[in-house]
């Protein structure tokens, strides 16, 4: 035993310098010297698989709210200036362009130069809003960050959240209203609730109620009004306020074991329709399944109901489980399959290989499951060989499942984002120190 710990903690050592220096000199780097828009504000909305970037195309929410997350994770985490500075210029762009002032809400895109672009609110988006913002508030003490996140937190409650059958809708116009085509992507079916946008509201109502909480058992903190000013400030979160975001994250723990898991197979079934039928058909989505394992654990644990989390574990373990049907050979996995229709996506997309890695990490840090560090150490080797871009920085969009790169696909881009793969990173970072 104790010479699998030595070897263990010798793995899981190697790992975390191996993930620091990608991080760094691969991730950041690459949005730092690629990506930042120092003509318009805020950062370039494209760069195609080939390595073109197009200035002009559209800013999306989700990029922009998954860059602010990101350097405000690393300043957190690694305490570098440089990742401060890149988290407030994106902090402060995305409060001045995607908040709608008028409405509430953000701007699912804004054109090159800034201006609104597509104006519906989908609360996908919303909910990343949610998460970046919380996070800057996290490293930086600053309240306003803190503000706009609850802001836009009782945005989704007012306006996405399902009084009759529970759970919360996908989108509404700028104005609150009814919107007769949801779909996050062209790629999706047109349901009026989905597993991904429950996954990525839990996320960041997780992330808001750990914000709130740490402040208030520091008491106060330091606001960071522009790079350099340090003032000392108290920050006071409403006890109602902190009473609801945890009585929301304990709903979503339910909705996603009553309502979204499916018991037969373990798996988290996709599209639905109000009442919690199941549509689009029989769909399962291996790499939501691996994230979703760890970040309906962290929900549990942040939370700190020993209740809640007796009822979740064993479905941690269940749905990481089920997920292995996606898994090769070679560590990576799969990105999803439609039983009915007898289709396969096997390309191995970027993030899918980056949740497998956490979620492996996950099992094994809790339950000491040594075949789950052997997954993740897998699962991080075909990574390191198959998606990392050594020459231009950032990882390729997948492979297919001949081995050849896709080139199709951004490099950087609305869905591209360095989210997925620093997020990894800097969970391992975090998990074993």
């Amino acid at each position: 035993m104790i010479g699998n710990q030595k070897r263990d903690s010798h793995i899981v050592a190697t790992m975390k310098m191996e993930m620091q220096d990608v991080l760094e000199n691969n991730i950041l780097r690459f949005w730092l010297d690629k990506m930042q828009d120092d003509e318009n504000g805020g950062f370039y909305g494209q760069m195609t698989g080939r390595g073109q970037l197009i200035k002009e195309a559209d800013k999306g929410a989700i990029l922009n709210a998954r860059i602010l997350w990101s350097f405000s994770a690393a300043y957190r985490v690694l305490g570098e200036k440089e990742y401060l500075e890149a988290a407030t210029w994106a902090k402060e762009y995305f409060i001045s362009h995607f908040i709608d002032h008028e409405y509430g809400g953000v701007f699912w895109s804004l054109d090159y130069k800034g201006q609104p672009k597509d104006t519906k609110k989908q609360f996908y988006a919303i909910g990343f809003a949610i998460y970046g913002l919380s996070e800057y508030a996290r490293a930086t003490g600053d309240h306003e960050a803190l503000d706009y996140a609850i802001q836009l937190y009782e945005n989704i409650e007012e306006h996405a959240l399902d009084h009759v059958y529970n759970g919360y809708i996908e989108a509404c116009t700028r104005e609150w209203g009814v919107m007769e085509d949801m779909r996050l992507s062209d790629l999706d079916a047109n349901y009026p609730k989905s597993q991904n946008t429950h996954l990525h509201i839990i996320e960041p109502y997780t992330n808001l109620y750990r914000c709130m909480r740490e402040f208030q058992a520091a008491q106060s903190c330091n606001y960071v009004p522009a790079i350099g000013a340090v003032l000392p400030v108290a920050i006071t979160v409403p006890q109602e306020t902190f009473v609801r975001v945890e009585a929301s994250l304990r709903n979503l723990i339910h909705i996603f074991t009553d309502h979204i898991l499916n018991p037969a197979t373990h798996h988290l079934d996709l599209f639905f329709e109000m009442d919690w039928t199941r549509g689009a058909g029989h769909l399962e989505s291996y790499g939501h399944d691996i994230e979703c394992s760890w970040l309906m654990h962290e929900a549990a644990l942040v939370l700190g109901d020993k209740d809640i989390l007796n009822k979740v574990e064993p479905i941690v373990r269940e749905v990481a489980k089920a997920s292995e049907k996606g898994l090769n050979p070679d560590g990576s996995m799969i990105h999803e399959a439609n039983l009915d229709a007898g289709t396969v996506d096997d390309d191995l997309h970027w993030w899918v290989q980056a949740e497998n890695v956490v979620g492996w990490m996950n099992i094994y840090q809790y339950f000491g499951d040594e075949d789950a560090l052997q997954k993740a150490l897998r699962g991080w080797d075909y990574i390191k060989q198959n998606l990392i871009d050594k020459e231009h920085g950032e990882w390729y969009w997948s492979r297919h499942k001949d081995g050849s790169l896709n080139l199709d696909d951004d490099h950087a881009g609305f869905w591209k984002c360095p989210y997925h793969n620093s997020r990894m990173c800097m969970e391992i970072l975090e998990r074993f120190v």
